[in-house]
């Protein structure tokens, strides 16, 4: 399973869209709604999302004009566009403005997954398959991490923060990055939830200390 996935889905049948919402969370997906174009716009725009699950029929900004200018601003994000029409001519011109996939209604949750899986993996950026810092290796695709060669058993969140903090080599990852990249907006910005992921994580990775707080500005590897 990816981990850390963000998607956007887009989509103005609030059931449907609370269903698709509620069953990627339980795949591990950090998910945010928008139920019309114009707040699938200002979604898109602040956050930098993996997938765009995006319904062509919203009402106010038409979905059609949220994909061009996804496409053309967030040109790494994946769009998958859903449809209540199935023709060929529908699938054609959805593309042609420049969805990655296309997905008509009614569909199976399960290759909805397996299509949002296959458009972030596209979207990801190049990294090692496995990474490793120190004596600490971490495996995204297998979801495993060790240290000194013994298996560390993490909780989700643990092991996105590690591999997010992994990722950035070094670099300062603050806690607003990690809020927006590993949890949504159903978290309480002012929560104080990073702060005790990262206190679990440490005392899970054990000694000697390998995550730093830097005052003010947010976490690192040491």
């Amino acid at each position: 399973m990816l981990a850390r996935v963000r998607v956007l889905v887009a989509e103005d049948e609030q059931r449907l869209a609370d269903a698709i919402a509620r069953g990627l969370r339980r795949e591990g997906m950090a998910v945010d709604v928008a139920p019309d174009g114009s707040d699938a716009l200002i979604k898109a725009r602040v956050v930098r999302y993996d997938v765009v699950v995006l319904d062509r029929d919203l009402p106010g900004i038409h979905g059609d004009e949220v994909c061009r200018a996804v496409r053309g601003e967030r040109p790494e994000t994946g769009i998958l566009m859903l449809t209540a029409a199935g023709a060929l001519e529908d699938l054609v011109e959805g593309l042609s403005l420049g969805a990655d996939d296309y997905l008509p209604k009614p569909f199976r949750f399960a290759e909805l997954v397996a299509r949002i899986h296959a458009l972030a993996r596209r979207a990801a950026p190049s990294r090692p398959p496995v990474l490793a810092h120190a004596d600490i290796v971490l495996d995204p695709a297998r979801r495993h991490v060790e240290r000194g060669g013994h298996t560390l058993e993490l909780a989700r969140k643990e092991f996105a923060v590690l591999e997010a903090l992994m990722s950035a080599e070094g670099a300062t990852v603050s806690a607003e990055e990690l809020l927006e990249r590993v949890w949504d907006e159903q978290i309480d910005p002012f929560t104080n939830v990073v702060r005790m992921t990262i206190m679990t994580l440490r005392r899970k990775l054990g000694d000697p200390a390998v995550v730093e707080t830097v005052i003010g500005v947010g976490y690192r590897l040491a």
